[in-house]
């Protein structure tokens, strides 16, 4: 019985694996069952078992790259608990960094094809998944803007942080679909990408602060 119960588990891996990088991809319209469980060597039939359906593996895919990623780029390893605001703030714009630039990486490419081609399938679990984190980078922003910081400048500093991030994503899909010549960005150096990110976002964070002090 424990056999069966841990080949289940694994098949179910193996199909969460395939979707969440198929999806990504392809985005939800153009992919496919037949094409994830050939991947996954499933069959159709553990799909249903598992999910029962095409639109709930799209949810729980996107559910397991995201918490994947977060768990090999957790925005707060390392920190120390007196860890200042900027620090630990520096260290959740790099989580963000790194996951969108490994290859390994899916849930963001699929909310970009989300974006394109909306679905509205993700609604709810993004507001259970990533509206932690997002209520999280928000007051780290609060607290290292201070208390005379309005909640658009809070708002503004997150949309320019996560543009930094999204505008990586969008070079990277461009280099994947057009020759490097035409698009000469050097992506190669993810470290100093992301250390890029930090000091830029840093600096203009530290530049609105002091005009409301």
């Amino acid at each position: 019985m424990a056999d069966l119960k841990t080949k289940s588990e694994q098949t179910r891996h193996r199909l969460l694996s395939a979707a969440s990088r198929i999806f990504a991809e392809k985005g939800f319209q153009d992919a496919t069952i037949a094409e994830i469980c050939e991947q996954a060597e499933a069959n159709i039939a553990s799909v249903h078992y598992h999910f029962h359906d095409k639109e709930t593996l799209y949810l729980e895919s996107w559910r397991f790259a995201f918490n994947r990623e977060l768990d090999q780029y957790p925005p707060d390893l390392d920190l120390k608990p007196e860890s200042t605001a900027e620090q630990r703030l520096a260290k959740r714009i790099k989580s963000l960094v790194y996951r969108v630039a490994d290859n390994n990486s899916y849930s963001f490419a699929i909310l970009h094809k989300e974006m394109a081609h909306p679905t509205r399938l993700l609604s709810d679990i993004l507001e259970n998944e990533i509206n932690p984190q997002r209520i999280q980078m928000f007051a780290l922003l609060r607290e290292y803007l201070g208390q005379k910081a309005y909640e658009q400048h809070i708002q503004y500093c997150h949309a320019s942080i996560m543009g930094q991030c999204f505008q990586l994503l969008r070079l990277r899909h461009m280099q994947s679909v057009r020759p490097y010549r035409q698009h000469p960005s050097d992506l190669s150096d993810i470290e100093a990408f992301a250390e890029h990110v930090v000091q830029f976002s840093l600096a203009g964070i530290k530049a609105i602060r002091s005009t409301l002090n």
